[in-house]
């Protein structure tokens, strides 16, 4: 798959998600497949570019290409100059978030809530696409509600527009992530359409992106959530989806590498105490498959400084590989 000069390959993409596909998330999960990784939403107000929550989500140095950066907002000439900054902070393609579910977002009738006033989508969409020489693309929902599902009409307007390439999450903004997504909608957009289709929803196996994608003929897979504590699943889904075979998952000594690889860089990235907080989610997700973890989790969300984080961790993992009962008592 091809958005504008750049081919995604594998076609496996992790998919924005506020408060996780930051820069340390996005190089991990590249570096264990992910074809494309897109930033969480940063927003379109000027007045919020220089806090410190923004410059990390602009933060690009170093960042294998594409570096794609999705906007969200609602005012056409807003976007657009939000699509120019962020082009110039390094930014080699420009998303456009109109899927985020969260009352927050579309209370400021900005994400999924766009998609009910198709004229001001149009608005926008071409905006954006004037505004920068990189390539823009969109990430849209079935629709707001089960009786509104117009994101075939969207994705004309989008094609019409100058968009690259269109990502559809299988659910409407009245789902958020409830029920199972659906794909139906998908495969009518990818029939219609003659820019590239992404299918995003309830991806997280490689043979449900096997399934997903001889159902709607789409380009590429999008991965959510499924790559929360689990980012190996992008090598993993890539090699079915190019071999037929299934890759063993990792070792319990590979999966504290990576572990204690991502710790050390959230420390890095955000600062020891920011680090430390903002790690605790991931250690969750990294845990939740195994039922002793949870008296592991109790004692690690107790660490208050990265020596102790990564040592617990560490520990716990080296005992699991041993084949012993970790002891967890938490350092001093």
């Amino acid at each position: 798959m091809r958005i504008g000069p750049y081919s995604i390959e594998p076609g496996v993409i992790l998919a924005p998600m506020a408060g996780v596909t930051d820069k340390p998330f996005r190089l991990l999960c590249k570096r264990l497949g992910a074809g494309l990784a897109v930033s969480e939403m940063t927003t379109s107000d000027p007045r919020f570019w220089n806090t410190r929550k923004s410059r990390h989500r602009m933060d690009h140095d170093g960042e294998p290409e594409p570096v794609s950066v999705q906007i969200a907002g609602t005012v056409p000439s807003v976007m657009a100059e939000a699509a120019r900054h962020n082009a110039g902070e390094g930014a080699q393609l420009i998303d456009i978030n109109m899927g985020c579910p969260a009352k927050k977002v579309c209370n400021a009738w900005a994400g999924s809530a766009l998609m009910q006033d198709e004229a001001l989508v149009g608005r926008i969409l071409e905006s954006v696409v004037a505004a920068v020489d990189v390539p823009v693309t969109l990430k849209i929902r079935t629709g707001w509600s089960p009786q509104h599902r117009n994101a075939p009409t969207i994705a004309r307007i989008a094609q019409d527009s100058g968009i690259a390439a269109l990502a559809v999450h299988g659910r409407t903004r009245d789902q958020h992530y409830t029920g199972r997504a659906e794909y139906d909608t998908i495969a009518a957009i990818k029939g219609d359409l003659r820019i590239p289709v992404i299918a995003n929803g309830d991806i997280d196996s490689p043979h449900r992106a096997r399934e997903v994608l001889r159902h709607t003929g789409a380009d590429a897979v999008m991965v959510g959530r499924a790559a929360q504590g689990r980012p190996w699943i992008f090598r993993e889904i890539a090699h079915f989806l190019a071999t037929g075979e299934q890759l063993p998952g990792p070792s319990l000594a590979e999966i504290r590498d990576i572990l204690l690889g991502h710790l050390q860089a959230l420390h890095a990235f955000y600062g020891e105490q920011a680090g430390v907080r903002i790690a605790r989610k991931h250690l969750g997700w990294y845990a939740k498959d195994r039922p002793e973890n949870r008296a592991f989790l109790t004692v690690v969300n107790r660490a208050d400084g990265a020596d102790a984080q990564l040592r617990l961790t560490r520990d716990y993992f080296d005992a699991l590989a041993a084949g012993v009962a970790p002891e967890i008592a938490v350092a001093a």
